[in-house]
């Protein structure tokens, strides 16, 4: 008789929690773990550029504009942060000699596009569009971090900071009204899965 399955794991946002989640293992092999490192340090540099710029193309609908003060200034705080994240990671490309992904050039434009897109239609939408992104984003780190935690314990622990921060941005995007916005669910579902396939291709090439 098979043995019973186990339960699927559920989604739980806690540090505590990312050890339950599915997570890759290195490729089997010699240079796996080298391998694997760069992949990691590749896709979170890809994922933070197109924060940054996300950020950027929203602050700069709003700002100026009467009554987008507060806003903005947001807009631009969060940029800040991700601009921090996006440092580090370039900091590690440079020392380990990673290249970031070929696809740096098309994210910046879809980034871009997004975050002009996404304010254009107004507040709730902009963050709606936060929501979305650093709901993956923290995801992705969490199994990251699952996955380094015993074999690389100082890039777990930068992760697990950014990905505190990544949550804070997602939670400050659903108190001001986030799910709101106007085909919010198609919106969010839309967003959430170039967030996912973003991620595959920038850790291959």
């Amino acid at each position: 008789m098979p043995a019973p399955r186990a339960p699927d794991p559920i989604r739980d946002p806690s540090p505590e929690a990312a050890s339950t989640r599915p997570v890759r293992l290195p490729h089997p092999g010699r240079g796996a773990s080298r391998r694997r490192r760069a992949e990691i340090l590749r896709v979170d540099h890809a994922g933070e550029y197109a924060a940054v710029h996300i950020y950027r193309a929203q602050r700069a609908v709003f700002e100026g504009r009467p009554g987008k003060e507060t806003i903005a200034a947001d807009m631009g705080e969060m940029q800040a942060q991700e601009a921090v994240h996006l440092a580090r990671f370039e900091a590690l490309l440079t020392a380990e000699r990673v290249r970031p992904t070929v696809m740096t050039p098309l994210w910046r434009l879809a980034a871009l596009g997004l975050g002009a897109g996404t304010a254009l239609l107004g507040e709730k939408a902009a963050h709606a569009c936060t929501e979305a992104v650093e709901s993956v984003i923290e995801e992705h780190y969490a199994d990251q971090i699952a996955e380094l935690s015993d074999r690389d314990p100082e890039l777990a622990a930068e992760l697990t900071k950014f990905r505190d921060e990544e949550l804070a941005h997602h939670d400050h995007a659903v108190d001001h009204g986030s799910r709101d916005a106007p085909g919010y669910g198609l919106l969010s579902a839309v967003i959430k899965a170039g967030c996912r396939a973003a991620i595959k291709v920038s850790e291959r090439v």
